[in-house]
């Protein structure tokens, strides 16, 4: 779609979901191409971000906390393993199960990505002032349903 020639009527544009939407897209845009120069994309760094914060999850486990599919989780844990930035080993006490853990390289690996995330996140809410940010974040979290935090 050409954007120069979008121009969606003035009712639309007032629709707090349709702004949100296009939000959305701006930041996915922004995210996108931002890991896309580190050859990256978000489901590596939504799991790399996963096993850190809950280290030895299982495969199937950190599918169901990132709300993917089976096979995509099998993907993108064998490229990052295929990476060195993860390990993949059976559960001594369960052996039907993968445990997986974050290696050194990975930790490095989000460490470099988070960097360009938050690039990405100012990038975004560029123009809004310290207080404005705060004040969005807390709304976005009431609409979506997490509370203030």
């Amino acid at each position: 779609m050409d954007e120069s020639e979008y121009q969606p009527p003035a009712k639309l544009q007032e629709m707090p979901s349709w702004l949100l939407s296009r939000a959305a897209m701006a930041g996915d845009r922004l995210v996108t191409a931002a890991l896309a120069e580190t050859g990256a994309r978000k489901q590596h760094y939504a799991a790399l971000l996963a096993l850190a914060e809950a280290a030895g999850t299982s495969q199937a486990g950190l599918g169901r906390r990132l709300g993917m599919d089976v096979s995509d989780v099998h993907a993108v844990v064998g490229e990052l393993e295929g990476r060195g930035q993860v390990t993949r080993s059976r559960d001594p006490e369960d052996r039907r199960r993968n445990v997986l853990i974050l290696t050194s390289g990975g930790r490095r690996e989000l460490a470099r990505l988070e960097k360009r995330v938050l690039a990405a996140q100012e990038a975004l809410l560029d123009g809004l002032s310290p207080t404005a940010r705060r004040q969005l974040l807390a709304a976005l979290r009431t609409v979506v349903g997490r509370g203030p935090s």
